[in-house]
């Protein structure tokens, strides 16, 4: 098993007490590296100062947002000596949209970042590094996102609708009509809905705006009141314009307005179409995600005669194509709607060698039939706060290869010591650019368990 040590500098120690900082107190700053989160980091006067809008060496004047012991948060107001690695930001809104906060840096150093991030959590949670690192996962850097969220809120004093994205470090709206990371059908839709919805005769009505892309564009609107028929009516010609599936939501889950063919997405090279509806999890990226499967099969490499588990399974991004290689998958999801969402893709993609399961992955997994035969390759795909109970049960399950695909590295690292105490090596590991432009860190990383590692 490769361990590493990390003498990382965080927070400098000792020193008296400081007098407690004012917001909005200026103050010029030294940038020594940046944060995990994309945030400059610097140290003045025994105080570790988190600085929005700022790289790696560059000199700034920053504006204090608040502060607590030791860490201040801050964000760069003015540029007074720059990174020679600064670009011009390709987004208008680039510093005041809160989305995507890397634009200044060039793709190739914001991959270097997240490398360094999943590097430096494995070394200090887990004082792992793996056997071999696998090049990034990339994708276009600009036109990739599918899916978005537009905030929507009206404002009773001003008497007005506001619309676009939540402002960086706050709850403001950036009024927004272009964004550069959307795929371009929801580009187009972007840019002709804030003047669709200040048209609307009740906006007071509106609650927040979802876009889609797959095999088609939808459009859900979420609303905390009914709508008025002539709103509704518009809502509808606008969706016929753009060619766009239209949902509702007030109380209950989203429903279609008329009945229309299902939303879905393609996982191309393996010929499967996945059925979901507004509100279920789809990866934003789809080039990322169809290179991704692609890896996690290579990786993993389940065999013919082979039992694959699928934890935290959601639609069967992964387990459809895994049923295609394998003997048998089980799916395990702990929401009952995915879990229904899952047993009609299967059925639909004439996969009847893959069962979904409903579970509380949350905790450790309760004796089930289908567990007593154990399984030789797993699969995980967690959510942020990552699979602690289930790895552990690993070693038990008789896993001898384990693909763990993680949208922290934080609890990536926490659950490989895991597993490290298990006997498993991490064989290999590497980042998934799923959301460039944007400090959020994807991750795969194989641990195998076996004579070598024992």
């Amino acid at each position: 098993m490769a361990r590493r040590t990390t003498g990382l500098r965080f927070q400098p120690s000792g020193g008296a007490r400081s007098a407690p900082l004012q917001v909005g107190r200026k103050q010029v700053l030294t940038i020594e590296r940046l944060a995990h989160d994309g945030r400059g980091i610097a140290f003045v006067d025994g105080r570790t100062w988190f600085v929005s809008g700022a790289l790696a060496g560059e000199q700034v004047e920053a504006r204090v947002l608040g502060a607590r012991n030791r860490i201040v948060d801050a964000r760069a107001e003015r540029l007074l000596a720059a990174s020679p690695l600064r670009r011009a930001e390709p987004c208008a809104h680039a510093g005041r949209c809160g989305g995507c906060t890397l634009q200044a840096l060039p793709h190739a150093e914001q991959l270097a970042l997240k490398q360094r991030t999943l590097a430096e959590q494995l070394a200090r949670f887990a004082d792992l590094a793996p056997q071999e690192w696998a090049p990034p996962l990339v994708g276009p850097e600009f036109g990739y996102r599918r899916r978005a969220r537009i905030a929507v809120r009206w404002d009773a004093a001003a008497g007005r609708l506001e619309v676009g994205f939540r402002a960086a470090a706050s709850q403001s709206i950036v009024a927004i009509d272009d964004c550069p990371v959307l795929v371009r059908p929801l580009q187009s839709i972007l840019r002709a809905l804030p003047a669709l919805l200040h048209g609307l005769a009740r906006p007071q009505a509106l609650g927040h705006v979802e876009l889609f892309h797959g095999n088609t564009s939808a459009i859900l609107v979420r609303h905390t009141a009914p709508l008025a028929d002539d709103d509704l009516q518009r809502l509808r010609a606008f969706c016929r314009e753009q060619a766009a599936q239209l949902w509702l939501q007030g109380k209950g889950e989203p429903q279609a307005d008329a009945p229309e063919a299902p939303l879905g997405y393609r996982l191309e090279p393996w010929g499967l179409e996945l059925h979901y509806r507004p509100g279920d999890f789809v990866q934003v990226n789809a080039a990322v995600n169809e290179a991704m499967v692609a890896q996690a099969l290579d990786w993993l490499a389940p065999q013919p005669g082979e039992r694959v588990l699928d934890l935290f399974s959601g639609l069967g991004n992964f387990a459809l194509p895994l049923a295609q290689r394998s003997r048998e998958v089980v799916a395990v999801e702990g929401v009952a709607a995915m879990v229904e969402r899952g047993r009609e893709n299967a059925a639909g993609n004439g996969l009847d060698n893959l069962h979904f399961c409903l579970a509380d992955l949350s905790n450790p997994l309760a004796e089930a039939p289908w567990m007593a035969a154990g399984f030789p390759a797993v699969l995980l795909d967690p959510p942020r706060d990552g699979a602690l109970e289930v790895v552990r049960q690993m070693g038990a399950l008789g896993a001898e290869r384990v693909l763990y695909v993680s949208c922290n590295p934080a609890t990536l690292a926490r659950d490989a010591a895991e597993l490290a105490r298990q006997a498993y090596r991490l064989r290999r590991a590497g980042i998934l650019d799923m959301f460039p432009q944007t400090a959020h860190v994807e991750a795969m990383a194989l641990f195998e368990r076996g004579p070598a590692a024992r």
